[in-house]
């Protein structure tokens, strides 16, 4: 038997990514957000990360890219940098008034663009999804940190 690579839940999952991203970053233009700065927003939001370092491991990239996006949000008025009490060399990160204002707005519009994405599942079949692929980052993590480990 033939296997279709295009058929494989690596590519389906990749089409799946670049379609949610379209239509979160067309939701979000509007409101002068990009769907690359929700991680940032959200964990600024939600009190998960407040350093350029911790919000480059919530957002699972780099240091020098997520540097050049506070750069650029902080450019934008989505950000503001304080100095850190706890260590002169560091700066605290949180939401600019003007991005914290707008959050609410920016959500609705992504839960409403999962709920259209996901229109023909049942509730059930939406929190399987979800588990499924909680469970598949949850692999991938660990492969890349096995390899990330070898590789020292």
């Amino acid at each position: 038997m033939d296997e279709d690579v295009l058929s494989t839940p690596g590519h389906l999952i990749s089409l799946a990514a670049r379609g949610f991203a379209r239509l979160s970053e067309s939701r979000l233009k509007p409101l002068g957000y990009g769907v690359g700065q929700l991680p940032v927003l959200v964990a600024l939001q939600n009190g998960k990360a407040s350093t350029q370092r911790d919000l480059a491991r919530f957002a699972r990239v780099e240091q020098p890219p997520m540097a050049q996006m506070l750069a650029r949000m902080e450019r934008d008025g989505l950000i503001q940098r304080t100095p850190d009490p706890a260590d002169g060399r560091s700066s605290r990160i949180v939401l600019a008034k003007a991005a914290l204002e707008r959050m609410p707005e920016a959500n609705a519009a992504l839960f409403e663009g999962n709920k259209e994405a996901l229109t023909g599942f049942t509730d059930a079949e939406a929190e399987q999804l979800v588990d499924l692929l909680e469970r598949l980052i949850e692999n991938l993590d660990q492969i890349a940190s096995a390899q990330s480990s070898a590789q020292l």
